[in-house]
């Protein structure tokens, strides 16, 4: 009999590391560019069915443990697994929706603050990498939303669970690897939508008010201060979170910087790198030691796995501490530079139709918005 279960059943199967074999469908350039954390490939197409050769090689892979079948949607691994079932394996599961459902979701942290008014919700979109936040007043029950990815439902249900109401929608930058739901959940909540002042030199065409440098946005009795950091975009903005949290987008993550030649282009890399490097260094660098780093994103591999922390956990860093171990913020300005340009690494996929979603320049329907985004995130040099 062939069982059907959702995404969130298989990260919690993975995350209890049940024994178990996971079993892609996909072709072999779709599952090599992306996929679940320790499955293995076997290539099916229903119309030619199950040769015996491969019905070896499934044997081989599963060695009598339970099997769990996925593809791109369930399209293919659905009948694979009616297949296998048809050759005698009596405990076969299908990942409902596949990689398009495993793409969608979400763990909501919460992140430890030392002001007792303060709430702070880090919420991480698994498999690409995506973090968002909910930063919230105790006091007063406002909250404002950071940096929200497509599914904008999750982040009213977290803030909702934290017993927030959002009151305003901010993002750090015009996002070249997802598209951005803060527009979006702005407009279903009727607040207004924050971005960078630099922003309308982008084009971007969604109604919003412009942020300047030091600009003050007030939730409750906390202050959320703008600090234009450019570099990985022009308008990037961080925001410092009552003096002890700062949100850094694609500027600084917990163990590399944002790239650079995405908006600026290849020949102009290096007039991007000069300056994300004013910005690290004359804006962050000189906060406190003690400031925690929450960054836009985190590095997953095309092979499901975190570079960095784990699902679930917070993913931050001490700002003295990324001083001390991220090789980068020593180097000088001309080696930073060089690094930056000389060693970029594989460009998101789609991210120039992204772009032009995130200004409004294009509009996208939901299943094409799924395909554009499928895939980890890449947007940190």
């Amino acid at each position: 009999m062939v069982e059907k279960i959702t995404a969130e059943q298989l990260a919690d199967r993975i995350d209890a590391d049940e024994q178990f074999t996971l079993i892609d469908t996909r072709p072999g350039d779709s599952y090599g560019a992306w996929h679940v954390r320790d499955a293995a490939n076997v290539p099916y197409d229903p119309e030619e069915g199950m040769s015996e050769a491969r019905l070896s090689e499934v044997n081989a892979s599963v060695d009598g443990r339970p099997v769990v079948a996925i593809c791109g949607k369930g399209l293919t691994s659905t009948p694979f697994a009616f297949e296998l079932d048809e050759h005698g394996y009596d405990d076969v599961s299908v990942v409902s929706g596949g990689m398009e459902e495993w793409s969608k979701l979400y763990e909501v942290v919460p992140i430890e603050t030392t002001t007792d008014d303060l709430v702070v919700r880090q919420v991480q979109r698994r498999a690409k990498g995506c973090l968002g936040y909910i930063i919230g007043s105790k006091e007063t029950g406002d909250a404002v939303v950071v940096d929200a990815t497509r599914q904008t439902d999750r982040f009213k249900v977290a803030a909702q669970d934290a017993g927030l109401s959002i009151s305003r929608a901010l993002d750090t930058h015009v996002h070249a690897d997802h598209i951005s739901g803060t527009p979006a959940l702005a407009d279903e909540v009727g607040i207004s939508y924050y971005l960078g002042e630099e922003a309308g030199e982008r084009g971007v065409e969604y109604a919003h008010e412009p942020l300047s440098d030091g600009d003050v946005v007030e939730v409750g009795d906390i202050e959320i201060e703008a600090l234009h950091t450019p570099g990985h975009t022009s308008e990037m903005m961080n925001y410092l979170v009552d003096g002890e949290v700062l949100l850094t987008g694609d500027t600084l993550f917990v163990d590399a910087v944002g790239r650079t030649e995405l908006q600026f282009g290849e020949d102009d890399a290096s007039r991007g790198a000069e300056l994300l490097y004013d910005s690290l260094h004359e804006t962050i660098l000189g906060l406190p030691d003690d400031t925690t780093i929450l960054p836009g994103h985190l590095a997953v591999t095309s092979d499901g796995h975190y570079e960095t922390g784990s699902p679930g956990a917070p993913i931050e860093a001490r700002l003295g501490g990324l001083r001390k171990e991220l090789d980068l913020l020593g180097l000088d300005r001309e080696a930073f530079v060089d690094q930056l340009t000389e060693s970029a690494p594989e460009k998101p996929p789609n991210y120039e139709t992204i772009i032009a979603i995130n200004t409004g320049d294009e509009t996208v329907e939901e299943g094409e918005a799924t395909e554009l985004e499928l895939g980890p995130n890449n947007c940190a040099a």
